[in-house]
Order: C-alpha cells, then structure tokens, then sequence
C-alpha cells in the first residue's frame, strides 16, 4: 500500500519518522511512495528532491502527482496549519482516505470549510493529535465526567492541541466558551461546556500531559502521564488506510479548533469569556 506525502515543506519531525513508523507498524505493507514539498525547508534549506533521495522515496512535482501515483494520501505541515486549506483541496477532491496532519486548521470556519470539500467529494478523512490515542486517554471512563485539569508542556502555539484533543474526546464537541485564566509565562485556559461541565488546561515549558477527571458522582481518576500515543496513533492510521474507518468525529475536530482560535484570542485579553 502506498502513502503520499503532501508537506509545505518536508523536512521536519513527522515526514521524517512517519516512513519507518508505518513501515514498522505494517510489517513493510505501508511506504512511502511519492512525496511533494510546495518549499525547501526554512529550517535547514533542504530541497524535497534531496529529502526524496535521502529517505528513498519518488519525488513528486506536483500535489496531482501525488494523488495519482498512491493509494491513500497524507496531508502534513503540523506546524504551519494555515497552509491545510491549499495543501488540501486536492487531496480531499480525490476521494482517497486522507489523514491531515495536526494541527488541523487556524479557525473553526477554516475547519468547517475544509471538511465541506471532503464531504463533497466523498473523501474519507480525519485529523488528530496523537495524545487522542494514549492509552489512559483511551481507557479513561467517558460518562459522568464533571471536571477536567489537564497540564502539558510545550509552547501554547504548537503544542496546546496536545491537551485540548484528549479534553474534547472526553467530554464532547458542545464547547460554549473560553476564557485565559494563566499567565504570560504560563498560558492556560478555561473550557465551558454547554451543559455546565468545565475543563482547565495550563501549558508548561517542560514534564509530562497528564489530568484529572473529576465525576459527578465524586469519582476522582489521576493520569499521572500519557503512554503509547504515537504508536497507538500509527496502529489506528494504518487500520484507516486499510479499512477506511475514520477514527475521529468531524464535529469533535472543529470544536477543537473552535477551542484554539479563540483561546488564542483569550491569551491576549484575560478573563474574558469568547465565546466559540
């Protein structure tokens, strides 16, 4: 089975590790069979065709190239979201099972639209954090939950999808407001929930995703850290390109950049509820 890379520019984490981890994880049935960078890294300067050469995988020239030559198609640029709705059209034009790369994109509008063009098409396809599938994440019990405290580190840019992914697949998409409860130094945010449930999420620059779920009927779960995600996250990718089942709900994803788009407005005026 053969996987296209569609990639702003592809030289960075994931377009670097995905080929063996899906490689690994399917006992050599998934490659990389042609990938495209719209850029040569800005980060290192290296060209797609010396990414190509280096990872043994086809150059591709064009993003129509790459939907012609695979099976199943991947939309990457995790860190430059704002390029998703160009580097998609085609892919979720072409009816072939897609995965976009978090994280999604930079406002719910921007989400809602994106995911339009798939229905249209009838392109099967999901976006996701990896933190989704941790298995504590997924073992966690999801009805009754009242409250959620969740910390992570990383920059709130980048890596606030880490915490707000598990919140959501938790506790829903009926997402009403947020409001930055944190710090300059500290970012964080209050998440409220249509039904009164409620959620607070702090970024720290270092330690481990971890959370408490709180119960209504007083039920307190700890996860003191999050297991497995990448590798649970390549199995459950791999079963999509196969099967076609897509892991996550439409509706689950754009709350969640619902969420961002207006937590990020948050961080700029604090207390002060934004409504999503």
């Amino acid at each position: 089975m053969k996987v296209g890379f569609i990639d702003y520019f592809l030289d960075e984490w994931h377009a670097n590790n995905y080929p063996k981890l899906f490689a690994d994880a399917s006992d050599g049935e998934v490659v990389v069979g042609s990938a495209y960078g719209m850029i040569a890294s800005p980060r290192t300067g290296m060209t797609s065709e010396q990414w190509c050469e280096n990872f043994g995988v086809k150059h591709a020239a064009t993003i129509e190239q790459v939907i012609e030559e695979n099976d199943c198609l991947v939309v990457l640029s995790p860190d430059n979201p704002e390029m998703h709705p160009e580097l998609c059209k085609l892919p979720l034009a072409s009816g072939k099972r897609t995965y976009i790369d978090k994280t999604f994109a930079c406002s719910r509008k921007e989400a809602e639209e994106i995911f339009a063009n798939a229905e249209a098409h009838n392109t099967p396809c999901f976006s996701s954090s990896a933190l989704r599938f941790a298995n504590e994440v997924k073992a966690a019990d999801k009805n009754g939950i009242d409250f959620i405290s969740s910390r992570g580190p990383g920059v709130f840019p980048i890596y606030a999808i880490h915490q707000v992914e598990p919140i959501v697949t938790l506790m829903g998409s009926e997402v009403r407001r947020v409001m930055s409860i944190g710090t300059a130094r500290t970012p964080g945010l209050l998440i409220d929930f249509k039904d009164g449930r409620r959620a607070t999420m702090n970024t720290y620059e270092s330690g481990a995703f971890n959370m408490q779920i709180k119960y209504t009927d007083n039920r307190l779960a700890v996860i003191p850290d999050c297991s497995d995600y990448f590798a649970n996250f390549i199995v459950d990718l791999i079963d999509f390109f196969r099967t076609g089942d897509v892991k996550v709900n439409h509706a689950e994803t754009i709350a969640i950049m619902g969420i961002l788009e207006k937590g990020r407005m948050a961080l700029e005026d604090p207390e002060h509820w934004y409504e999503i």
